[in-house]
């Protein structure tokens, strides 16, 4: 039954390999010219002096040019980044949603079924190889795009939590990855058919993967906040890496009268309330900047709980599946 999986699948096996070296080909060349970008602006010691509370005026400003320098340069990469996104759906939609519904659709499940070979072993079987090849791919994918998209967080004021690459790297590809696949097979077990199976697989793919950015995500550890006067000298602290999720200015009593906004009043020239700095806002005596966060060292945290999720998805819809089978002819 190995050996008959094997022959079946080898293609796929050998377009995926192509399609990752592709890959690979074009993206390597871009990581190495970013690094050498990075370091040629002197942008890791910016980031090792950014980490340390103490830093110069003059010489966070300077790095923060460089950040944008750099920003300026690569920016347009966020979007190859967006295509990249799609990937894990794509071993969904082409390794995961053919395994049973092309062999339901064809006919060629009533052969194996009639040899001797349990349906139970039949599926096994085949859920191994697509597994353990999807994950190998994952893997690799995995650590690539960490490597690749690494200049790009360093540069982003919100670090690796930044919208879309966080879903590049670490392990989390390695959950959508099982997600997208075992979506797909158990999506060939509801439609029987190829074109139904990948077009559940498709929505409830993007459905699911949405849901968890933006109503999971954000809570997975109780979210932390951050005061700051609105009056003083030194610009406000700016922790590199923290993902914000809210942000304004609040009145002495609590009262959000600047949403997604804050102020910074020069001590004796304008205070809140008594000149042009915040009055027009609302801006009373006491103010302070509020932000709403989950700190920058809660990543590998995330991503394992995210990974976690969708492990679990994976895990239950192959169960699914196993009972599916039964109702095939």
């Amino acid at each position: 039954m190995i050996a008959l999986a094997w022959r079946q699948h080898r293609k796929q096996v050998l377009y995926t390999i192509l399609g990752f070296a592709v890959l690979a080909a074009l993206m390597v060349p871009i990581g190495i010219s970013m690094r050498h970008t990075f370091s040629d602006l002197g942008l890791p010691e910016c980031v090792r002096q950014l980490a340390r509370s103490d830093v110069p005026q003059a010489t966070a400003e300077s790095c923060e040019g460089g950040f944008r320098q750099f920003g300026n340069r690569y920016g347009n990469l966020n979007l190859v980044a967006v295509l990249l996104l799609v990937l894990p759906m794509l071993l969904g939609l082409f390794w995961g949603a053919p395994l049973i519904a092309r062999e339901v659709e064809q006919g060629t499940h009533r052969f194996a079924w009639t040899q001797g070979i349990s349906r139970r072993r039949w599926a096994l079987v085949k859920f191994g190889l697509a597994v353990a090849v999807t994950a190998t791919a994952a893997v690799c994918y995995g650590l690539g795009m960490s490597w690749w998209v690494s200049p790009l967080t360093e540069a982003a004021r919100e670090g690796r939590f930044g919208f879309i690459v966080f879903d590049l790297q670490g392990v989390a590809p390695i959950g959508y990855t099982l997600f997208a696949v075992a979506l797909g097979i158990f999506a060939g077990t509801l439609g029987r058919r190829m074109l139904p199976a990948m077009t559940i697989t498709l929505a409830g793919f993007i459905g699911v993967r949405a849901a968890v950015a933006v109503l999971a995500r954000p809570h997975y550890q109780p979210a932390r906040t951050a005061q700051y006067p609105v009056v003083g000298d030194d610009p406000l602290p700016r922790d590199r890496g923290d993902w914000i999720l809210a942000n304004g200015v609040r009145n002495a009593d609590g009262t959000m009268v600047a949403p997604d906004a804050q102020i910074r009043c020069p001590p004796g020239v304008q205070k809140p309330g008594g000149g042009a700095c915040g009055s027009e806002l609302g801006v009373r005596p006491g103010a302070y900047n509020w932000e709403l966060y989950q700190p920058a060292d809660r990543f590998w945290l995330f991503q394992g709980i995210e990974t976690g999720i969708f492990v679990a998805l994976a895990a239950l819809l192959l169960y699914l599946t196993l009972r599916q089978l039964r109702r095939i002819a």
